[in-house]
């Protein structure tokens, strides 16, 4: 009977006034500067359209820390306004270089939005596949110290039987976790001594490198395979996007009639490019 109750109010509420149940702020409203309303929908939106801030940080985080900015940009706002700041010429040309600005912006973003897609993405991923050249990786670990001397020590703690982790909590300057990785992804001299153990076995002798000196364990050996599609798809993403934008500004400069002079008034020539024989 209650939860009818309650249901029935709502739905009271929601029929008089929907936007008193479900407007956020104080009827929509996020402040009020001198009698001029910042609303929660202009923060929203705001927030919708700076992606970098939309994927770490929730609305209502945002919220809390952007309303003091939103408020202080209203106070100077309104200052400029009173000091007929838009009455200059300099006020006309920096509108006139954001208008040209932001055009450009939006058209380059809605030409690189043609061209890279899944699709897009999937041939490349295909590509990278087909011609990858598998070799030999090793999963290890590492405990990393400062002296010869300690690095000697942790080898004589392992011949004894203790825990290469224990010993790595205890002695390493940074985690032992490297999880799996080729040899030229390492410095000579440690992938080196990493490819030259069996699996299960560690380094009897310290490895010295730029860092310090390493005692290995190698865990595991395989042959490497290509990464998964979700872990390389911001690379390709970022491949294509230069891509794109390489063949917009080819596609404006096939189009266009450019002529452009020196200092001096002299007519500058760009060199012509000649295509390759191919022989």
């Amino acid at each position: 009977m209650q939860n009818k109750l309650i249901a029935a109010v709502a739905l009271s509420l929601l029929v008089l006034n929907p936007a008193n149940v479900f407007a956020e702020g104080k009827n929509g409203v996020a402040a009020v500067v001198n009698g001029e309303k910042i609303t929660v929908k202009e923060m929203r939106q705001g927030y919708n359209d700076n992606t970098p801030i939309k994927e770490r940080v929730s609305f209502d985080d945002f919220y809390t820390k952007a309303l003091d900015v939103y408020v202080n940009g209203k106070l100077l706002y309104q200052a400029a306004e009173e000091a007929d700041v838009m009455d200059s010429n300099q006020y006309d040309r920096l509108v006139q270089n954001a208008k040209e600005e932001i055009a450009r912006k939006l058209y380059l973003e809605q030409k690189v939005k043609e061209k890279v897609n899944d699709k897009a993405v999937d041939k490349v991923y295909k590509e990278y596949k087909d011609t990858f050249k598998g070799e030999k990786e090793v999963k290890a670990k590492h405990i990393l110290v400062d002296s010869e001397s300690k690095a000697k020590d942790v080898i004589a703690q392992l011949k004894k039987g203790k825990d290469f982790d224990d010993l790595a909590k205890k002695y390493s300057k940074e985690p032992a976790e490297l999880g799996y990785f080729t040899k030229r992804m390492m410095v000579p001299e440690f992938g080196e001594a990493a490819f030259a153990l069996k699996k299960g076995k560690f380094s009897q002798t310290p490895v010295k490198t730029q860092y310090g000196y390493h005692v290995i364990l190698v865990e595991d050996i395989r042959d490497a395979q290509p990464r998964p599609l979700k872990e390389v798809k911001p690379q390709l993403e970022g491949l294509l996007t230069q891509q794109a934008i390489g063949e917009v500004f080819a596609d404006l400069y096939k189009q266009a009639e450019i002529t452009k002079y020196d200092l001096k008034g002299k007519e500058i020539k760009d060199p012509v490019v000649m295509p390759k024989s191919g022989k």
